[in-house]
């Protein structure tokens, strides 16, 4: 008997022993293979296809085929295609962690319970929150990818968890600390953290200026688009000092050439040693104990475990870039301004490390104590005998004894 229409049907291929489906979604006909050779479970997943469609909830058999290493496929490529910097970082969260996880999954089987699986695998392995939100995202970003591409290959999103990030750091360079740590330095480091305290600008930004983008009489730097971590330009005015310390590091080199370099010419990559050694020298650093943290001197046994292995803890040139927002706010700064001079988007900075202006904090100081002399005077006025004793004379008039 022939099947009401909109029903599908159960079939049966010339070359095949197995039973076959086919349907229909919105007038494009489905046909897929039921892997059995059992007419009922073929009907059953007929059924089982029909509800799909019916509630919204169909996302096709190819679909159900994705794989997520397919996934991750087209996220590296896009990030190939617009020449994202972060795509180093990317591929080994996808390599080391997310690929030995997920890798042989379908796309349909990750779920929220999984998810919290691994979350806690990692967490057990002794990653921290931020760097398991930063794997997650990578993972969200493949599943977006899929979800835009023509034909979809991801038709639902599960809900993939935040962490809360408790990592707020609290270093700040106050002023007699700067001066300790650039005493006796070559002058391309004191240009390097001078530059970074007062614009609060990125390492990589500062590593790779040139000295086309200076220009002394005028009193100009320049980042030009693209070379920012953004992709946004900026331009500021040189102070006296950074103007006399980088007018020392581009002394004698042409255009092309790298504003801070070496005395030997070479450019700077790496300051990591003359970073640690100076702030250690300067009080705002130390070398701990890589295993339990002790203080500890470098390249001897800790006294409290015996490990050999030591690393460096505190002040990090990254640190600059806080400094440099809660001096600019100080001085009065607006903060649109000093996000154009930092490269800051959004003014979360000022939130996150509640950096705020001193002399507005004065200002409201200074009201509040205005209104509770105002309030003690009305109290007074309400409680007195004679109310217009507290007045204020009139022009001419004596004050009331």
């Amino acid at each position: 008997m022939r099947r009401p229409k909109g029903t599908g049907s159960v079939y049966k291929r010339a070359d095949s022993l197995v039973w076959w489906i086919k349907y229909s979604r919105n007038g494009k006909a489905y046909r897929e293979s039921s892997r059995t050779t059992d007419r009922r479970k073929a009907e059953k997943m007929l059924q089982h296809r029909l509800a799909e469609i019916s509630f919204g909830a169909f996302i096709g058999p190819r679909a159900e085929r994705v794989r997520v290493d397919e996934l991750a496929e087209d996220l590296l490529r896009d990030y190939r295609i617009n020449s994202r910097k972060s795509l180093d970082d990317v591929t080994a969260r996808w390599t080391l962690h997310l690929r030995p996880f997920f890798g042989v999954l379908r796309a349909v089987d990750i779920t929220s319970e999984r998810l919290g699986r691994y979350v806690d695998a990692r967490q057990q392995e002794g990653a921290k929150n931020a760097t398991i939100n930063r794997e997650l995202a990578a993972l969200k970003r493949m599943f977006h990818i899929g979800q835009q591409s023509t034909p979809a290959k991801v038709m639902r999103l599960p809900h993939f968890p935040h962490l809360a990030e408790i990592n707020i750091r609290q270093g700040f360079l106050e002023d007699h600390q700067f001066r300790s740590i650039v005493e006796g330095e070559e002058v391309w480091f004191r240009a390097l953290v001078e530059c970074g305290r007062t614009y609060g600008w990125r390492i990589s930004e500062l590593l790779t200026m040139r000295v086309r983008q200076v220009d002394l009489i005028q009193r100009v730097i320049r980042l030009e688009p693209c070379t920012t971590k953004n992709s946004d330009g900026r331009e500021v005015i040189l102070t006296n000092s950074m103007s006399q310390l980088i007018g020392a590091c581009i002394q004698g080199k042409e255009g092309q050439e790298y504003v801070f370099t070496r005395p030997d010419g070479k450019p700077v990559r790496d300051f990591r040693t003359t970073w640690e050694n100076a702030c250690v020298r300067a009080g705002v650093g130390s070398v701990v104990c890589a295993r339990c943290g002790e203080a500890a001197i470098s390249g001897r046994k800790c006294k409290r475990c015996g490990s050999k292995s030591s690393r460096y803890s505190g002040l990090i040139f990254h640190d600059l870039r806080r400094t440099a927002a809660r001096n600019l706010r100080r001085a009065g700064i607006a903060e649109t301004v000093i996000m154009k001079i930092g490269g800051w988007r959004t003014r979360s900075v000022f939130e996150r490390y509640a950096i705020v202006n001193r002399m507005d904090i004065a200002d409201a100081m200074q009201k509040l104590q205005e209104n509770e002399r105002l309030l003690a005077d009305k109290s007074r006025i309400g409680h007195a005998e004679n109310p217009h004793d507290y007045l204020p004379p009139l022009e001419g008039e004596e004050a009331p004894t």
